[in-house]
């Protein structure tokens, strides 16, 4: 009896769960019979309203084109701009010297500091003198012992002279003293020269800076032993003051480069990421005898004052070569050129306050602005940033609308520009 009970219980439950699931499937699958008569303001409403539908979903895309959009207009200017060259350099010192020893010795003192500014003839090192000293005074003796021999056969040649002519000596005698004595006069100079030797070694103790530049690291401490032509330098002197930077641009212009060069010296200025308002302004010193074939370009050399030091050897600069100047050019920000398929183009704001596409030739470009060479005059608005979408056919029919004006600042240059710029609402025409 009571495994009966359990065994019924048990098809209730296990029925019980069928059913649920059954009719959960049931009401996920059921369609939804409301979705075509729901409508909002100008929507579809039953399949009789076909016409309704197409005006409500142009309503909602129209309300969307009147969403405002902001835009930025700039005026063309016309100015002078540089013809540039633009590549990335690298600071080298102006002179590198290794400081070595040229005696073998003690090191015995250093007379500066690692990363200090050094003067020409400053004393850098002291190696141990005192065996040089030695050396020199040994010298001193020696040419002291052979000056007092020719002084002495000096003598003897002109007693010889007179016994000779009185014929008491024979001539080959007075020959011989008189020989001995020239020989004696060439030992006494080589006792100079050594002697001029001595004290040169020694002043190889005392080691001088050859030039004005910054030391660095001390690579050899002192009480060290150091040799003659070690490989090991002592220190590494860099003339920062004034600097090279050098720098490669393609072999394309080397014809317009070496024209340029023959009318006059040319400008380089060198700008840092960190502070691009300050560039250093150097001159072009040095063109490469030959181009290099692995890269196809020519490498250039400018020299630069850097009295403030803002050049430090090894760094990377961007670098501007200066070719000439073209006057009264058309220039318009870089961002405001776009590209389609038609090539480059610039939207051109008419009086009307519609939009005009307009096809542009453009220059070179420099410092965020952009020459056209053709296709826009000075004083026409063209709109940059927050229109690059508008496809030309739109563009040609829409119109814009000043929705809010700023005071725009202005360059203190005389060209024109208008730095700050409205912002503009698109707004489609009917």
């Amino acid at each position: 009896m009571k495994r009966s009970l359990w065994i019924g219980i048990l098809v209730l439950v296990l029925g019980g769960y069928a059913g649920v699931q059954q009719y959960s499937s049931w009401s996920l699958s059921k369609p939804q019979d409301n979705t075509v008569t729901q409508s909002s303001e100008g929507g579809v409403r039953g399949s009789g309203g076909g016409g309704q539908g197409r005006g409500g979903a142009e309503g909602r895309s129209g309300g969307r084109s009147r969403e405002a959009v902001p835009v930025l207009v700039a005026t063309a200017a016309q100015k002078s701009v540089p013809a540039q060259i633009r590549a990335v350099g690298n600071a080298e010192p102006f002179a590198t010297v290794s400081i070595k020893s040229q005696v073998t010795g003690v090191l015995t003192k250093a007379h500066f500091k690692e990363g200090q500014d050094v003067k020409l003839g400053q004393l850098l090192f002291t190696v141990d003198p005192r065996p040089l000293e030695a050396a020199v005074k040994q010298a001193e003796a020696n040419l002291a012992r052979d000056n007092a021999q020719l002084k002495n056969m000096r003598e003897q040649v002109k007693r010889y002279a007179e016994l000779v002519e009185k014929q008491y000596v024979s001539r080959e005698q007075y020959d011989q003293i008189r020989t001995n004595a020239d020989a004696m006069e060439a030992v006494v100079d080589a006792g100079k020269a050594a002697l001029d030797n001595a004290k040169v070694q020694l002043s190889y103790c005392y080691i001088y800076s050859p030039v004005n530049g910054r030391v660095g690291s001390l690579l050899v401490n002192e009480g060290n032993l150091v040799r003659v032509n070690d490989g090991t330098p002592l220190v590494v002197i860099n003339q920062v003051s004034p600097m090279n930077v050098t720098f490669s641009v393609p072999e394309s212009h080397l014809a317009e480069l070496k024209r340029r060069m023959a009318g006059g010296q040319l400008k380089v200025s060198a700008s840092f990421p960190a502070d691009e308002g300050r560039p250093e302004l150097g001159s072009l010193e040095f063109v490469d005898n030959a181009v290099d074939r692995s890269t196809g370009t020519i490498k250039l050399k400018a020299v630069f004052t850097n009295n403030e030091r803002r050049l430090w050897p090894g760094q990377f600069i961007n670098v501007a070569l200066t070719l000439t100047t073209q006057v009264e050019a058309v220039v318009v920000p870089s961002e405001a050129v776009q590209v389609g398929q038609e090539g480059q183009h610039v939207f051109v704001v008419k009086p009307d306050k519609t939009v005009e596409v307009r096809p542009v030739t453009l220059g070179s470009t420099n410092e965020g602005e952009a020459v056209i060479a053709k296709g826009l005059q000075p004083a026409s608005k063209s709109s940059g940033r927050g229109n690059f979408c508008w496809a030309p056919a739109r563009a040609s029919k829409s119109r814009i609308r000043l929705i809010s004006r700023t005071k725009p600042k202005t360059k203190a240059a005389g060209n024109g520009r208008v730095l700050g710029s409205p912002r503009l609402q698109d707004r489609r025409t009917t």
